[in-house]
């Protein structure tokens, strides 16, 4: 079993930066591919980005193109996502997420308990 924990949420203005981390225990995630998910207020839970086991292989949606990027270090057992240029839009609880590695909630089996991330304008 695998328990991820993110970190790093708050209350940001409009154009700053955040770095989210998500802690992995229990057992290694380094055999797993990883993503970040968001979820705003009454909307779908939504795709951020992913990265295969390596860290190789980083794909991100399109909105967050250019402004997120997405690491790992599988000798920490962790997963960063560091968000620049932050815009209200980007206001949700984001979520960790382990497994094969895809742009969709189901191709993941373990998750995290989220991190709110809110951007003023």
């Amino acid at each position: 079993q695998v328990q991820l924990v993110e970190s790093g949420g708050g209350l940001v203005q409009a154009g700053d930066s955040l770095r989210l981390s998500c802690a992995a225990s229990g057992r290694t995630v380094s055999r797993y591919g990883m993503g970040w998910f968001r979820q705003a207020p009454g909307k779908e839970r939504e795709f951020v980005a992913s990265i295969d086991w390596s860290g190789g292989t980083t794909y991100a949606a399109d909105s967050m193109k250019g402004r997120f990027t997405l690491s790992r270090d599988n000798t920490k057992n962790a997963l960063y996502l560091q968000m620049n240029s932050l815009k209200p839009e980007d206001t949700a609880v984001y979520y960790c997420a382990a497994g094969i590695g895809s742009t969709s909630p189901s191709g993941y089996y373990y998750w995290g308990q989220g991190t709110q991330v809110t951007v003023s304008s």
